[in-house]
């Protein structure tokens, strides 16, 4: 997987963007040197991500949320504690980055389609890279599909994942419950690993990512509080703005990258962004959402002039 972004732009750009941000009591303020190059570094990056999946040199409007108009009532202990399983699964789990803790990770506890649907072995050997061989079967097939939620395959992955997880997932929590949203969380990331799975149930390419369980949470998202006001940054080349846009509006144009990147990834087996994860996370997660939302907790934050 890859951030719910569906590009690795935008990782790069919350790096950029978070450096870049002063929030002072009544306005966001920019500091050029570094919002200029996290627009410049967010610019090639997308391009480069364009040309390697085959997609046309069409001008995608890049976006970044960076907070949304929509307060909680509750601590998100359920959310935070996720960010930093996450980030403790990196440091410790994946040594940061470093191999032979990266390879390894993703070869024992990445999911693997093939490995799951017994079209490979446990014993057996897949190659990972030029030089990289994988021994599959560490750990039981049903067990990856969990572990492959807390794994991400770099810096800037993680850092994706963790900062969409945040924007969105404490106030899915607000509205359903800690018990209830983690459920959910782990649900909407299996739906979604079982999303990639089906369009290539024989790949031998491990998957890692919470972006498949984050897109869930967007997609709960979206239902709950479709018209919340989310402010982005938006970069065009090496300038940088600002706007405020309804939830369901970024969300969707989400979706529709989404589609975009899956298109000339059918067909092909080969690393890199699962789109249909992220599809299958996030329409999961709009049906899922219907039952595990908590009528009195929307209840009560209707009754505090919150959005329900």
């Amino acid at each position: 997987g890859a951030p719910p972004a569906g590009a690795g732009c935008w990782a790069m750009a919350a790096a950029g963007a978070i450096a870049s941000i002063e929030k002072t009591r009544d306005r966001t303020r920019f500091t050029p040197a570094w919002g200029v190059t996290a627009g410049v570094m967010a610019y090639l990056l997308n391009r480069r991500e364009r040309r390697r999946r085959g997609f046309s040199p069409i001008i995608l409007l890049e976006m970044f949320p960076y907070k949304d108009e929509n307060p909680t009532l509750t601590t998100p202990i359920v959310t935070v504690t996720l960010i930093v399983a996450n980030i403790l699964a990196w440091v410790l789990v994946q040594g940061a980055g470093s191999d032979p803790a990266l390879q390894l990770s993703v070869c024992r506890l990445g999911f693997i389609p093939g490995y799951l649907f017994g079209h490979i072995p446990a014993g057996a050997d897949i190659q990972l890279g030029y030089e990289e061989v994988c021994t599959v079967g560490a750990f039981p097939a049903w067990f990856t599909v969990l572990s492959s939620m807390f794994l991400h395959g770099g810096w800037l992955h993680l850092i994706g994942n963790v900062w969409f997880l945040w924007v969105f997932g404490n106030n899915v929590e607000d509205s359903m419950g800690r018990v209830r949203f983690l459920t959910f969380y782990l649900l909407t990331g299996a739906v979604a690993a079982a999303a990639q799975a089906f369009v290539s149930p024989g790949s031998a390419i491990p998957m890692v990512g919470a972006s498949g369980a984050i897109s869930g949470v967007m997609g709960g998202y979206i239902v709950l509080y479709p018209r919340v006001r989310v402010h982005l940054l938006i970069f065009l080349g090496i300038f940088i703005t600002t706007i405020t846009v309804p939830a369901y509006l970024m969300l969707l144009y989400w979706v529709f990258l989404q589609f975009i990147g899956l298109v000339p990834a059918l067909g092909r087996e080969a690393g890199g962004v699962a789109f249909m994860a992220h599809l299958g996370g996030f329409i999961g997660g709009m049906v899922l959402v219907l039952f595990f939302r908590s009528r009195r907790l929307v209840a009560l934050r209707l009754a505090h002039n919150l959005p329900g």
